[in-house]
């Protein structure tokens, strides 16, 4: 028996409705991803800003998703405008301006945004796809943050980040990190001193604790919005 046009219809429309809902994660996950991609593929000079330029718009989107409060939305807004001067500067003046600076305002966006999101997620009454998508988005912006906060530190430090093998490139410092993030720690990139040792300590904490406990937590806990409605559903009439 085929099943009824409306129904294959409206299956074809989920994603996009998930899209142009105002609290869906789904935009942020896809500028997380652009974000990514840029930063691996612009290597010329001030290519920083065209990146800082996209973690803009994913922190704004995340402040909206998130549904942060008045007073976290001052200092966000605060931060963006400092972001967004910074990007203009980057591109009209010298390069090293472009290296040094921009990497560290990026890792103060990256630090308030998960931080808005984890909030968001705690006050959730359900656990649903929104919550999984929301815990994915939280894990990639913990390991863009370390990866800009390598980045940062080997700018603006007199010693070479990873030693002999110089300070590395933006690609470099993102692979770095999420290998560490994640614990699978090839080895052919190794913070040569401190401080760049102890964050990267503490990535592996936070990464292994962020699995076993609230992405474990979360998953567990997971139900569809449909089975959602039915229980509700059941409720009512049991009342």
């Amino acid at each position: 028996m085929s099943e009824p046009a409306t129904s294959v219809k409206g299956r074809y429309q989920r994603p996009l409705r998930a899209l142009r809902t105002p609290r869906s994660y789904i935009p942020v996950l896809v500028l997380i991803l652009v974000t990514y991609v840029l930063s691996v593929a612009l290597t010329q000079a001030r290519a920083g800003s065209a990146v800082l330029a996209v973690q803009i718009a994913t922190v704004w989107l995340i402040l909206g998703t998130s549904q942060a409060p008045r007073s976290i939305r001052l200092v966000a807004n605060a931060a963006l405008v400092v972001a967004l001067i910074a990007a203009v500067l980057g591109l009209v003046l010298q390069h090293n301006v472009d290296e040094r600076y921009l990497p560290t305002i990026s890792c103060l966006l990256y630090l308030l945004a998960p931080i808005c999101v984890a909030r968001h997620l705690i006050l959730r009454r359900t656990v649903d796809r929104e919550t999984l998508f929301g815990a994915v988005v939280m894990y990639l912006l913990i390991g863009m943050f370390f990866a800009f906060l390598y980045r940062s530190i080997g700018a603006n430090d007199s010693s070479a980040f990873f030693g002999a093998q110089g300070d590395g490139s933006l690609s470099q410092d993102l692979f770095f990190s999420f290998t560490t993030l994640t614990t699978t720690g090839y080895g052919n990139l190794v913070p040569a001193a401190n401080p760049g040792e102890t964050f990267a300590v503490s990535e592996m904490l936070i990464g292994q604790l962020f699995l076993v406990t609230a992405l474990a937590k979360i998953v567990s806990s997971y139900r569809p919005v449909r089975q959602i409605g039915i229980q509700n559903g059941d409720d009512d009439e049991g009342g």
